[in-house]
């Protein structure tokens, strides 16, 4: 099951849980990639990698770290490059999400999984904004 974001505020969210896994889906072209933003610990970097093989719980590739704005910085480390298309896809919704819109051009998905915990979600808003209620509560929202 994948889902939608209802609001640019639950993407934002969602992509700051720790442990998210998104898709993103062209609506001009109809290719998608999928992206996973994890931190080790409340302390460290987000890091953002891409799915890259048929392991969609191991085979990502490191693309950068997830900066104040929501975009993607690259470092040394980094395996594509800022005109890749997958780093272009992710600043063009990460553009749209600062300023509090969903991209007109794109889908932006979840998993289906809580952001923070990993749970599958049931309850409708829950869903919606990518973050069970327990998690949500946690956040202070």
């Amino acid at each position: 099951m994948s889902t939608n974001f209802a609001t640019a505020a639950d993407a934002r969210r969602f992509i700051r849980g720790g442990r998210a896994v998104l898709t993103i889906k062209s609506l001009k072209s109809g290719e998608h990639r999928t992206f996973r933003v994890s931190r080790k610990d409340e302390t460290s970097p987000f890091f953002v990698g891409l799915l890259s093989g048929p392991d969609n719980t191991a085979d990502y590739t490191y693309i950068g770290v997830l900066t104040e704005d929501d975009g993607v910085r690259l470092t040394k480390a980094s395996k594509l490059t800022s005109e890749s298309v997958p780093v272009r896809a992710w600043n063009y919704v990460a553009k749209h999400l600062r300023a509090d819109a969903l991209p007109p051009d794109a889908e932006v998905m979840h998993e289906g999984r809580c952001a923070c915990c990993g749970r599958a979600l049931t309850v409708p808003e829950s869903i919606e904004r990518g973050i069970g209620p327990e998690c949500f509560s946690k956040m202070g929202l």
